[in-house]
């Protein structure tokens, strides 16, 4: 983001020159006329657009730590290009491309349980059906987005969702 010099100079609290003081005009110059307008037009109503970047999900089984408690809640953000792109530097991803996942996943899951740190050897340490939970979670909120759709019963016309992005573990 490119910053003025002037915000840019009171940010690092280095002196800067003052800008020049409005020019004022006497109340005599309109006499007689109306004021010129001073309020700006209104500006056009913005409308208030909030991005969900963090999603909340429930692993179906959940990963024991060490200590032998079971962490299943937890939190994944959206992945960058650069969660994407640094994976395929590290050397047990270009040894075995399978690998990919666990990295990316170990990366964008912020919260797992009560563990102070997720990471890769998390991931690596979890269970085969959390990994492709994990695996068509991600999908889901990264390529696909919103995989549910609202829908009506033809017999009874009570409403419902369905899950369009396949209902098995690991499907999409």
């Amino acid at each position: 983001m490119r910053r003025t010099a002037v915000r840019a100079a009171a940010a690092s609290g280095e002196p800067h020159e003052a800008l020049p003081p409005a020019t004022a005009v006497p109340e005599s110059t309109f006499a007689g006329q109306a004021a010129p307008a001073s309020a700006p037009a209104p500006a056009p109503a913005q409308v208030a657009y909030r991005l969900q970047t963090e999603f909340p999900f429930e692993l179906p089984r959940g990963y024991v730590d060490d200590a032998g408690t079971v962490h299943r809640d937890g939190v994944m953000r959206l992945a960058t290009a650069r969660d994407e792109l640094v994976p395929l530097r590290d050397i047990r991803v270009q040894e075995n491309p399978a690998y990919l996942s666990v990295v990316l996943l170990g990366r964008v899951i912020t919260r797992l349980g009560s563990l102070p740190l997720v990471h890769d050897g998390v991931v690596e340490s979890m269970f085969a059906s959390d990994l492709a939970f994990l695996q068509d979670f991600y999908r889901q909120i990264n390529a696909e987005g919103h995989t549910r759709a609202s829908v009506q019963c033809p017999h009874c016309s009570e409403p419902f969702e369905v899950e369009l992005g396949g209902s098995r573990l690991g499907e999409s």
